[in-house]
């Protein structure tokens, strides 16, 4: 454990980044001694700053003061940090952020290229692998390749020209020609072209003519024979070919304008190129959702998704060639890759063993961090959030840095406690090698480990942003106000809420049977109606695919009266008539999202202000007090609350409006006053968007609409949010219980709330505020279903699902079912073994 950093020097040397005066978002002139060369958790509940200061503050200035010193012309071309409010920031390293939500993969990426592995085995194709001679003879491994010794065939003579690395790659010379190395292809779906049969050609049948302004190709079909004028289902066949394939030629057609009639030539564009050519030019998302809608994607036949050309798949390596290699999995790739050494000829085998060595060397770190059951040929883009910060995480090890400051944003994501072992042993290696570690996890487990912490609170939003304590963990444990020790040393109570004292499955049950599928067996699964159920096992064992892709179609098809997904055999959905999915995915796209038109309270704000007499005087109608697009909003930022400033050489800026101070609305709109309903003084709409949920309740609680709505948010525990806030920027978790601001005051006895790992970024505390919010939701009849891996929520539920016992080919059935005392008792069970020593700490 590393000392108090009470002198902040040793030798010559700093011993703790200083940090005086922040003030970034809601930290309140925060002084703080951050010790370096050791590893540092910033803890404390939702909204109190902790990222503030990890990210707000070390992340952005230590990474913006290593860019200064970069060129001007470089600068400009890289995402910078901006400078964090802060009066001083002294002794900070040049730093790197592993963030919470890191950037969706592309098309291109794989868990092979993302880890760099693909890398590794693609030498091994090339240098040990048994290649083809021109005229297809196979040879046999030589050192010849590795050396660049010219060899010859033995059987023809045909000089061999073995391929190198770059020629087995996908995304280089080994892509296969049609899929240019993506392993898939879009094709045009001709039912979506012509969505209503009953329309007529001249009544706009063809919907891309009409969408991408081709409104000249019925006139042109017609001088091909087409009868234009009879709805599409009553045309021949060869006439719909036509349409939909028909040739480039030019055609001599009458056209009607405002001016009158003119003659001219136009070439005749079938309603498939026309999909396929807006296809090319889609240079932005907007246009590219608009031609996707016309499109199909399916694996590429040519290469059956393998994403190479004909000539990368030629070596064989141990009797496969790359391809196969790139599908197993990390644990199969491991066991594989030492059995190439010895059939090999002797010369041979030291470069052989030093790849594998570096195979394997690069593969553990994975498979300590739980990952072990991931192909190597995995869509990045299919990976989850936890899995692409683990992948993250094991390459800035790899990298062997010295002198730097990590930073990493809820690194336990998505881990089971099981692999939280290998995500310390991975830290360790960081501030071995000469690193310093600041991690922001609500994760008791991980906190236990560190070696000094910093809690920041004591509440989230205005009612945050100071230390309330700070030292090594024994320290925080005996802290009085600490609002983390009691979790950490085990003097707060584990399970908060009343078991149910009957038979769990007394109200009645779902029940699921389905047929193999990727690497989970065969399944038959019971879900108690009315209760709280937690789905549990390690990363890869089959929780998402018995959940949210059998069980959650499967209801949703029987709901639409649709066919049941191929792998679901039987589903008993006893009553089950709506379905809630609720994920950590952000609410909204773009500022204009707020918590306050995501609620509904915007909407209600409006009307209430719309009817005050200063608006009547002035004739406002409920549509000028919208910020989007009334005219009250702010004319400079157009009622986003933001503006962007153009510094020429150096990177944009964006600020908080200075007309508005980010309120978005005009200064006219200040003038319209509502008496408050805690005071006689009135308030504006602008002030009340400043407001948080609690302290607005206070001031227009006097609306009942309102009330309602922001009480809601107050018992989710969001009161901290303002009502301005924007939606995507909030955390997995605020998100996950904002979406539920409309249900928890229903009765729920006909519906099925999935939630995908709601403990997300929350603090013990929190945890509980969220087992209060799912109680809530089950005493009004609700069936929950939880997939989890934090050990206070399975704790708490009334019956447990574990899977596994491992992931991948290793999981995918069910290990122990129950209580979690029964689930505790199972030996076989991963989840079972850390339940129990959890439950154990009860007081």
């Amino acid at each position: 454990m590393s000392e108090s950093p009470s002198d902040q020097r040793q030798g010559d040397q700093p011993t703790a980044i200083e940090v005086r005066g922040a003030r970034v978002h809601n930290l309140r002139d925060l002084d703080v001694d951050v010790p370096l060369h050791a590893v540092v958790g910033i803890a404390g509940v939702s909204g109190s700053g902790k990222s503030s200061l990890a990210m707000g503050v070390l992340y952005a200035e230590g990474s913006r003061r290593y860019l200064e010193a970069l060129s001007t012309y470089t600068r400009r071309r890289m995402s910078q940090a901006p400078r964090a409010d802060v009066d001083e920031v002294t002794h900070v390293p040049a730093a790197l952020a592993l963030r919470q939500r890191p950037g969706v993969p592309g098309v291109r990426s794989t868990f092979g290229t993302s880890t760099e592995l693909l890398n590794v085995v693609r030498l091994i194709f090339s240098r040990l692998a048994s290649h083809v001679c021109p005229n297809g003879h196979r040879l046999d491994p030589t050192i010849d390749v590795a050396a660049e010794v010219p060899i010859s065939c033995p059987e023809c003579g045909e000089q061999v020209s073995p391929p190198g690395a770059e020629q087995l790659a996908f995304n280089a010379e080994g892509a296969c020609p049609r899929c240019t190395g993506t392993g898939v292809i879009r094709t045009v779906d001709d039912s979506s072209l012509v969505p209503d049969p009953t329309k007529t050609l001249d009544g706009g049948a063809v919907v891309p003519w009409s969408m991408f302004g081709f409104n000249v190709q019925p006139d042109i079909a017609r001088e091909f024979g087409v009868r234009t004028d009879v709805p599409w289902q009553e045309l021949e066949d060869w006439e719909r070919e036509v349409v939909l394939d028909g040739p480039e030629e030019k055609k001599h057609i009458a056209v009607t304008s405002r001016k009158g009639l003119h003659e001219l030539d136009f070439t005749f564009r079938n309603a498939r190129l026309t999909v396929t050519e807006e296809l090319k030019r889609a240079d932005t998302e907007k246009r590219l959702s608009r031609v996707s809608r016309f499109l199909t994607e399916g694996t590429c036949p040519d290469c059956r998704g393998t994403r190479l050309r004909p000539s990368a798949l030629l070596p064989r390596v141990a009797g496969i060639d790359l391809a196969e290699a790139s599908a197993k999995t990390l644990d199969e790739l491991i066991a594989w890759a030492p059995t190439v050494i010895d059939p090999l000829p002797a010369e041979m085998r030291s470069m052989a063993r030093a790849l594998v060595a570096t195979l394997q060397s690069m593969a553990d770190r994975l498979v300590q961090l739980g990952l072990g059951y991931l192909a190597l040929d995995r869509a990045g883009s299919s990976l989850s959030t936890g899995e692409l910060q683990r992948v993250q995480l094991a390459r800035a090890v790899r990298n062997r840095t010295t002198g730097v400051l990590y930073v990493l944003d809820e690194p336990s994501i998505g881990l089971h406690p099981s692999n939280i072992d290998g995500l310390l042993a991975l830290v360790g290696d960081l501030l071995a090698d000469g690193n310093s570690v600041v991690l922001v996890d609500h994760d008791a487990q991980v906190l236990r480990a560190v070696d000094h912490l910093i809690e920041i609170g004591p509440g989230s939003g205005r009612d945050g942003g100071t230390v309330i304590a700070s030292g090594t963990v024994s320290e925080i444990e005996a802290s009085k106000d600490s609002q983390l020790g009691g979790f950490l040393d085990g003097r707060e109570p584990v399970v908060v809420r009343e078991q149910p004292a009957s038979d769990v499955f007394a109200p009645g049950c779902l029940r699921l049977r389905t047929a193999e599928v990727h690497t989970v067996h065969a399944l038959e699964v019971e879900i108690p109606r009315g209760r709280f159920t937690a789905v549990t096992g390690v990363s890869g064992s089959g929780k998402t695919t018995m959940v949210l892709e059998s069980l959650v179609p499967a209801l949703r098809a029987r709901l639409d009266g649709a066919t049941l997904p191929a792998h679901v055999v039987d589903l008993e959905d006893e009553g089950i008539r709506r379905v809630h999915q609720i994920d950590a995915t952000p609410i909204g796209v773009n500022v204009r999202s707020t918590v306050a038109t995501y609620s509904g309270v915007q909407d209600d704000l409006r009307r209430a202000f719309a009817r005050t007499d200063a608006a009547h005087q002035r004739g406002l109608k409920l549509g000028d007090f919208s910020y989007n697009t009334g005219s009250l909003r702010c004319p400079r930022c157009e009622g986003t609350g933001r503006v962007s400033l153009d510094v020429q050489f150096l990177p944009d800026i964006d600020i908080d409006c200075p007309d508005c101070g980010g309120h978005r609305y005009g200064p006219e709109a200040d003038d319209i006053l509502r008496p408050r309903a805690d005071s006689a003084v009135g308030i504006s709409l602008p002030h009340l968007m400043s407001l948080t949920a609690s302290e607005a309740i206070e001031a227009v609680g006097d609306i009942a609409s309102v009330r309602k709505k922001l009480q809601a948010l107050i018992d989710l525990g969001l009161g901290y949010l303002t009502l301005g806030e924007d939606t995507p920027a909030l955390s997995g978790g605020e998100a996950q219980r904002l979406k539920l601001a409309g249900q928890i005051d229903r009765r729920q006895d006909d519906a099925l709330f999935v939630f995908d790992e709601p403990s997300v970024g929350l603090h013990p505390r929190d945890v509980r505020t969220l087992l209060s919010v799912l109680d809530r939701l089950v005493s009004r009849g609700a069936t929950v279903v939880v997939i989890e891996h934090d050990l206070d929520m399975i704790a708490n539920a009334d019956h447990v699902i574990d899977m596994g016992p491992g992931g991948g080919e290793d999981g995918g059935r069910i290990v122990a079912t129950g209580t979690p005392v029964e689930v505790a008792a199972v030996e076989a069970s991963a989840t079972g073994r850390y339940l129990r020593g959890h439950l154990h700490r009860q007081p």
